[in-house]
């Protein structure tokens, strides 16, 4: 297997990933900003399959939107690189402060969305069959800011508009809603992603929606995002995917894939591998301030490395004999097996007598089978 990327692997970064400029709340800029066309080109060399971008991040300036464009799609055909998502940027100017989708201001939400859809006529535009909704200020810090159920109310009135004009305009694009807990808003609607599964089931065109979680979000509330994201399997949920690293419950650190939680990434590569993802696998980090220009490029391309190696250990796992026998062993497979056979009813098992200390007594043989699985991970077996 090899460990150098190419467009098969379906590997894909955001325009804002690798054109962070290094800002955060203690400080300003240490890199000048970078020109879509030149990560395009960089990212083309490096073996990535596409970008995406918020719509700020590539036509900031209107009276450049056409050459601006017109550059970009050249990039692309030079390089046969990809729109595979786009998003809109609804949190980051002042107008957002209070939210896009759920402001109290009724203004805001109307231009929050006329400036969704304009960026989705781009989006379909351009390739891109997947949009995403990051609702950053979608929240509140003090209870009586907002009234919670009718900003639901809302947040599903702006999904179910934008929805209805993609089926309008005969797009091939799907929504998809990524999570978050909280940063930069106190408490961020839709935290996670069981509330966002929550929202999507009351949507009028709910096969239309679906996810895109993130790793640092979910780890920041705590969460195991493999577990996560293999529930969003489970719903036909998940559209798209969010791939980078966190140290725990903290601040949102988008770490290139691989830093911080080693382990959590591992099983999130091999639930991706093994539980019949599809999509892009997506990069969505940010470059330290500590870099200059070619370190972003080699955390890029850290990025990319660290899941193909991920990859080929957790194919390594799963085809290991002696995992697949502490796998039987720990009755991994028996979980599969419906707990009442065909014809059988609740009686049936009520009228059963069960061993419940012989039962209790059984060890699961779990440590053995997660110390494999490490053995894989540290290169030992």
């Amino acid at each position: 297997m090899t460990r150098t990327p190419t467009p098969a692997d379906r590997f894909s970064f955001g325009l804002w990933t690798v054109g962070w400029q290094g800002v955060d709340v203690f400080g300003g800029p240490v890199r000048e900003p970078m020109d879509p066309v030149e990560a395009v080109h960089r990212l083309a060399e490096l073996g990535a399959a596409a970008v995406t971008f918020h719509d700020d991040d590539l036509v900031p300036d209107d009276a450049t939107r056409d050459a601006t464009l017109a550059r970009f799609r050249d990039a692309l055909t030079e390089t046969g690189m990809g729109v595979e998502m786009a998003t809109t940027n609804l949190f980051g100017a002042a107008v957002f402060k209070d939210g896009a989708f759920t402001a109290n201001d009724r203004d805001v939400r109307r231009y929050a969305l006329a400036k969704a859809a304009r960026n989705i006529d781009l989006a379909a535009e351009l390739g891109a069959t997947t949009y995403v909704f990051w609702g950053g200020r979608e929240g509140a810090e003090s209870g009586a800011a907002k009234d919670i159920g009718a900003a639901l109310e809302r947040y599903k009135e702006g999904l179910d508009t934008l929805c209805a004009y993609v089926q309008e305009q005969g797009y091939d694009l799907r929504f998809a809603i990524e999570p978050k807990p909280n940063e930069p808003r106190g408490d961020i609607l839709l935290p996670t992603i069981g509330h966002a599964l929550a929202l999507i089931s009351e949507l009028e065109h709910s096969e239309m929606v679906g996810l895109n979680p993130e790793v640092g979000h979910e780890e920041m509330a705590g969460l195991n995002f493999a577990a996560g994201i293999a529930q969003a399997l489970w719903h036909g949920k998940l559209f798209h995917v969010d791939l980078n690293g966190q140290h725990g419950p903290r601040f949102d650190q988008d770490l290139r894939f691989g830093a911080g939680n080693l382990r959590g990434a591992f099983w999130t590569v091999d639930t991706l591998e093994t539980q019949g993802y599809d999509g892009y696998l997506h990069f969505d980090y940010k470059p330290p301030r500590t870099e200059d220009v070619e370190g972003v490029w080699e955390s890029a391309r850290a990025c990319m490395a660290n899941y193909l190696v991920l990859k080929e250990k957790a194919a390594a796992f799963r085809a290991d004999p002696e995992v697949a026998e502490a796998l039987e062993t720990a009755k991994v497979a028996e979980l599969s097996q419906p707990t009442l056979a065909a014809g059988e009813t609740l009686a049936t098992v009520r009228e059963e007598s069960f061993d419940v200390e012989a039962l209790a007594a059984r060890g699961c043989a779990f440590e053995r089978l997660d110390q494999l699985a490490m053995d894989h991970l540290l290169g030992v077996r």
